[in-house]
């Protein structure tokens, strides 16, 4: 379940991963599995060759990618969250998730 973030926000997201690009997508979460773990960064993008790759790339491993219909996406959670959202100078997602 996704929280703190607006319908536009969602949308905007969807619409770049649909054409093809990487997009990244903050908002608190909660799953009973990883305790203490509060927002996640979805890392969507529906060409799953460039996702695979950007997978690589970051050290991490493409065979957890969510293959979801229209916007297949790979999670971010704990310190490679913070790791690639200061990497891709995404401050206001830092700033506004408390990270």
């Amino acid at each position: 379940m996704a929280f703190g973030i607006a319908r536009h926000e969602l949308n905007e997201w969807k619409r770049k991963v649909a054409q093809g690009q990487i997009a990244y997508l903050t908002h608190y979460w909660y799953e009973p599995r990883f305790p203490g773990i509060k927002t996640v960064t979805k890392v969507g993008c529906s060409d799953l060759p460039l996702l695979r790759n950007w997978c690589v790339q970051n050290g991490l491993d493409p065979n957890y990618i969510h293959h979801r219909a229209e916007f297949p996406h790979y999670d971010l959670i704990g310190s490679k969250q913070k790791e690639i959202l200061v990497q891709e100078q995404l401050w206001e997602h830092i700033r506004r998730f408390g990270l």
